[in-house]
């Protein structure tokens, strides 16, 4: 084990990891002389080829016992026959590896719902090839009603251009079209959605975001981060039997790709209120620590409480607001401190200025609330770490305040995300997708601040992973892959992509376990398997190495609470580019 690991360990879980305090009730002490009481049988017994625990006091055992949602014995496979009773559930998966629950701490659930449910134009090699996906599904649609989708991305069609309306006027010319870019934060309408929006020649940039325009003046089809609200505001709301079926359909594509839980990042109260039903029903099958979409609802904040959730247990908890500080690299939204080596005359777009960023620190903290912050670009995240500095000493680590992204940070801010405890939530499958492009847009000066994994775990941060899906795949192994590899799924480039910035295995687990508990104050209930922790895990089909096979390792069963879920689907994210 690395001495960064069990420094970061000895973090996250105190006194715990040391074995001075245990989350459950202590153990009645045997009369002397008196023979010892067989345990009371547990639920659920797993034996496996090993348990990768991520507990420093016992890192491997074979055996696994539950009892309720809890853990009641992890040890070898003759101490767990103890736990076996008439009703107990005996799997025996040998060769198999059981490692604590994967949680993707940066996600959107609710919109990997929609997106199952909407065209997808992710892969489209053209704008023509993303407009033929649009034009297939109006066929099923009547006339007047909305097209919406995501996926495309500028970066593989030739040239590299900016798309204009023209493509999908002449793909559904009686429907509005609008389709999210691949990160979410550029929107591309046709002309029936501009209608729809009363945009024209005359429509102004909001603050924050940009209508790309062509040499006429005229509205492109293309809008930057802020602006696609002016078309997105015209789009119909989803009812919530339609929000609570994609949710569920979110939540069975997450568990299949071997999740226990997600940190949802940004909805509205509509979204919160299906969630909350459904988990009051039983009927929520993995866990969410949930983030309000907050940028209109700050003043409103004190009127509310975050959820608490002492026993680790709650399905559903809300205790976090989500900001954005900047756009995206993939759309040149991200605010930099220089301008881009790409296209000089833009620096990006900041979304909140300093001033705002501190207001809204100040007025999430007042509340008692868990802020949470996209920032990709240098100066985004300086404004962010600006701005939790400004809260006074200790305030932002206290309340475990978040820099969402961490993409792209100067060599001289990595050192105060450890110094004012603020969370890194990283996305390793961001470094090996945007490794194509990603140098061109920064020049090879800002590389050294950029998806630095390495780099912020040895400064002493605290760093949580997760897939930012439907961006990304949702495949926690697809992130520990590339946190490890620096390569994407055909090997490239050989020997990886800034290497110093590698992870070794354990520590990408841990990114994925120990540290999205932490985040959302479950630390000393989940994230590892010990006696009194709460039953979440994962097993795998093999033994976990650090390289290619990875991404093939099959899911073979999915543990929340206690409960096994739903058998999973094959393994689907290893499809090579």
């Amino acid at each position: 084990m690395s001495n960064v690991l069990r420094a970061t360990l000895l973090s996250l879980f105190g006194s715990l990891v040391l074995g001075c305090a245990s989350p459950g009730p202590p153990a009645a002490a045997p009369t002397p002389g008196a023979p010892a009481e067989p345990p009371a049988p547990a639920d659920l017994v797993i034996t496996a080829g090993v348990v990768r625990t991520l507990d420093p006091r016992s890192p491997r055992a074979e055996a696994v016992a539950v009892r309720g949602e809890r853990i009641a014995f992890v040890g070898s496979a003759a101490g767990a026959r103890a736990f076996v009773g008439p009703a107990t559930r005996v799997v025996e998966l040998p060769g198999r590896a059981v490692v604590p629950g994967l949680v993707d701490g940066h996600a959107h659930l609710y919109g990997l719902g929609v997106a199952l449910e909407t065209p997808s134009v992710r892969g489209a090699r053209s704008a023509e090839a993303a407009a033929a996906v649009v034009a297939e599904a109006a066929k099923a649609r009547p006339r007047g009603e909305w097209i919406t989708g995501r996926g495309w991305d500028q970066n593989l069609w030739p040239g590299a251009a900016f798309p204009t309306h023209a493509p999908l006027d002449a793909a559904a010319p009686e429907h509005p079209v609008a389709l999210r870019r691949v990160d979410g934060h550029a929107l591309w309408a046709n002309a029936a959605a501009m209608r729809a929006a009363g945009i024209g020649r005359g429509a102004q940039d909001p603050p924050g975001g940009r209508i790309l325009r062509d040499a006429a003046g005229e509205p492109t089809g293309v809008f930057i981060d802020s602006a696609m609200d002016l078309v997105e505001a015209k789009i119909p709301a989803d009812p919530p039997a339609v929000r609570e079926r994609r949710i569920l359909r979110g939540a069975e594509e997450a568990l299949s790709s071997g999740l226990t839980g997600v940190h949802e990042m940004g909805i509205d109260d509509e979204t919160v209120a299906v969630y909350r039903a459904l988990a009051a029903a039983g009927r929520l099958p993995i866990r969410v620590h949930a983030y309000l979409a907050g940028a209109g609802r700050l003043e409103g904040l004190r009127e509310r409480a975050p959820d608490a959730d002492a026993a680790g247990t709650a399905m559903f908890v809300l205790r976090g607001v989500k900001l954005f500080a900047d756009g995206a690299l993939g759309s040149r939204g991200a605010a930099l401190l220089e301008p881009y080596a790409d296209e000089p005359s833009t620096s990006g777009l900041l979304l909140m200025d300093r001033e705002a960023l501190a207001r809204a620190a100040r007025l999430v903290a007042d509340a008692g609330f868990q802020l949470a912050v996209h920032a990709i670009g240098d100066r985004a995240n300086r404004a962010v770490l600006d701005a939790f500095e400004a809260l006074g000493p200790g305030r932002a680590a206290a309340l475990r305040f978040r820099v969402e992204h961490a993409q792209i940070v100067s060599p001289d801010d990595l050192p105060r995300f450890a110094a004012l405890g603020a969370i890194a939530s990283v996305q390793p499958t961001h470094a090996t997708s945007d490794m194509p492009w990603a140098p061109a847009r920064l020049g090879a000066h800002r590389l050294r601040g950029a998806y630095a994994f390495r780099s912020l775990l040895a400064s002493g941060a605290r760093v949580v992973f997760g897939s930012d899906f439907p961006v990304e795949e949702p495949s926690p192994l697809l992130g520990i892959h590339a946190a490890v590899t620096r390569q994407d799924l055909s090997g490239q480039p050989p020997g990886g992509w800034m290497p110093e910035e590698r992870l070794d295995l354990d520590e990408a687990l841990l990114a994925f376990t120990a540290a999205p508990a932490y985040a959302a104050w479950a630390e000393g209930q989940r994230g590892r398997i010990a006696e009194g922790f709460v039953a979440d895990l994962t097993v795998l089909g093999r033994d976990l190495s650090p390289d290619r096979s990875l991404v093939d390792t099959p899911i073979e069963m999915v543990v929340v609470g206690g409960r096994v879920a739903r058998a999973p689907r094959p393994h689907r994210a290893a499809r090579a580019p």
